[in-house]
C-alpha cells in the first residue's frame, strides 16, 4: 500500500519532482529530432526514382494510344503511331527533367548544402 501513499501525496514539491523525474525519462527514451532515419531517406529517392519511371512510361503510353488510334480511325500505315510515340517520348522526357530539377531545388534546403552551392556559381 506504500506505492499509494506516494500517489495520494498533498506535498507540491513532491509532484514537481516527480514530473520532472518521469520527462527527464522521456526524453531520454525519445530520439533526437536531428537524427534521420536511413531509411526514410532510401525509400524517399526510390519514391522520386519510380516517379520519374513512371511518368516517362505514361507520356510513351499516351503518344502510343493516340498516334494508334488516329492510324484506326483514318486507316492510315502507321505515321501517327510513330509521330505520336516520338511526341509521348519527347514529352516524357520533359517531365522527367522536370521533376529532376525540382528534386535538385529541394535537396540542399533538406541537406543544408546552401553555402556550397552558392560558392559553385551557380
Amino acid at each position: 500500500m506504500g506505492a499509494f501513499d506516494a500517489v495520494s501525496s498533498d506535498d507540491p514539491d513532491d509532484r514537481k519532482a516527480r514530473l520532472e523525474a518521469l520527462e527527464r525519462k522521456l526524453a531520454a527514451k525519445r530520439p533526437a529530432p536531428d537524427q534521420k532515419n536511413h531509411m526514410d531517406e532510401h525509400y524517399s529517392q526510390a519514391q522520386h526514382a519510380w516517379r520519374m519511371v513512371i511518368e516517362m512510361v505514361a507520356g510513351l503510353g499516351i503518344g502510343l494510344g493516340i498516334g494508334y488510334g488516329l492510324d484506326t480511325v483514318f486507316g492510315t500505315i502507321p505515321v501517327f503511331l510513330i509521330i505520336f510515340t516520338l511526341l509521348g517520348f519527347a514529352a516524357g522526357i520533359n517531365v522527367v527533367l522536370r521533376t529532376a530539377k525540382e528534386i535538385q531545388r529541394d535537396l540542399p534546403a533538406a541537406t543544408g548544402n546552401e553555402e556550397k552551392r552558392d560558392e559553385g556559381g551557380n
